[in-house]
């Protein structure tokens, strides 16, 4: 009986979701992603990187489509963003036909490079504050 080889993206959603997550949510300088659970209805928040532009805020998911809180966002499209302490309300946009990599260039440097090396279908996201 052989095991199924994990992937690369089920070592690293592990790591996240039950490692780095729950330290850096609890970061008062880390930015969070608050979307609304697509099953639960209940808030859920992610850590994430990305850079304030006027009244827009700019990231990139690592794991496009699939990943959690994109999957929230395309239930319910209302979102806040926590920047340096302060809760911002928003409608988050996801852009498919944007260059992903190239939108990591404008992006805070260490996260760009995480999210470059461990991203498996990256996906850029705008979310435009109120």
């Amino acid at each position: 009986m052989s095991k199924t080889p994990l992937r690369k993206r089920d070592v690293i959603d592990f790591f996240q979701r039950h490692i780095a997550n729950p330290i850096t949510r609890r970061l008062p300088t880390q930015v969070l992603l608050e979307t609304t659970g697509r099953v639960s209805g209940q808030p859920r928040r992610t850590p994430i990187g990305g850079r304030r532009d006027g009244d827009q805020f700019w990231l990139v998911s690592e794991h496009g489509q699939t990943a959690n809180y994109i999957r929230n966002i395309k239930a319910d499209n209302a979102v806040r963003v926590r920047i340096r302490g302060r809760w911002h309300s928003g409608t988050a946009h996801l852009l498919p036909d944007d260059d992903a990599r190239a939108r990591l260039a404008t992006l805070p440097r260490f996260n760009s490079s995480l999210v470059r090396t461990f991203g498996t279908d990256l996906l850029t996201v705008r979310i435009d504050l109120a």
